[in-house]
């Protein structure tokens, strides 16, 4: 099975993207979002998240992310130690995911592949990226921040010129229906890499 990474920047529009890959009927694997549930609902996650974070890791039950943001926000080394409990176990729970699909190939997004040097996982890396401006007004109308938060956020990821030089294939994200032609493309482009 030919697995496809894809990634961008915050505000690029990986979502968008992803549902229209989606609609071509390619199987996407969320990684943020599937962290994101094993954190509420595996007991061994929990137990280690409190133990590295405290109680207040987890509110009535359910993963405090404010709190968990403002810990590793700042601190790499926590954020590092957080990755090794939970990136072990979305790697199993993908594999397994994986074994059910039945398509030529499917996507795997994933915001930092290039980051956390996971290259290797991926047959091809799709990276979306957009105009900076742009990125900005998405994020501070989809999540209700300053502009001053999501410039903070853009300066700790790594560059689109560097993902861009790292991936095989690259979409502009600054219009929609220009962004999915594209898609369109690298879709087609991909299918016959995969049957020539």
């Amino acid at each position: 099975m030919v697995v496809v990474g894809l990634t961008g920047g915050i505000g690029s529009g990986k979502t968008t993207i992803l549902n229209y890959f989606q609609s071509l009927g390619v199987p996407i694997y969320i990684a943020d979002a599937e962290a994101k549930a094993l954190m509420n609902r595996s007991k061994v996650i929990k137990r280690k998240l409190i133990e590295l974070f405290g109680k207040e890791a987890y509110k009535d039950g359910q993963l405090n992310r404010p709190y968990l943001s403002s810990k590793i926000f700042n601190d790499k080394r926590l954020l590092s130690r957080m990755n090794t409990i939970v990136h072990p176990k979305v790697a199993s729970h993908f594999k397994r995911w994986l074994k059910k699909q039945n398509t030529e190939y499917v996507i795997k997004e994933a915001a930092i592949i290039f980051e956390n040097n996971l290259e290797n996982q991926y047959n091809y890396i799709i990276t979306v990226v957009a105009n900076e401006d742009l990125r900005i007004s998405r994020v501070m109308k989809r999540d209700a921040v300053s502009k001053e938060k999501v410039k903070s956020i853009i300066k700790n990821q790594l560059s689109d010129a560097d993902k861009i030089e790292k991936s095989d294939f690259v979409i502009y994200n600054n219009d929609l229906e220009e962004a999915k032609i594209q898609a369109y493309e690298i879709h087609k482009n991909i299918l016959k890499k995969i049957k020539p």
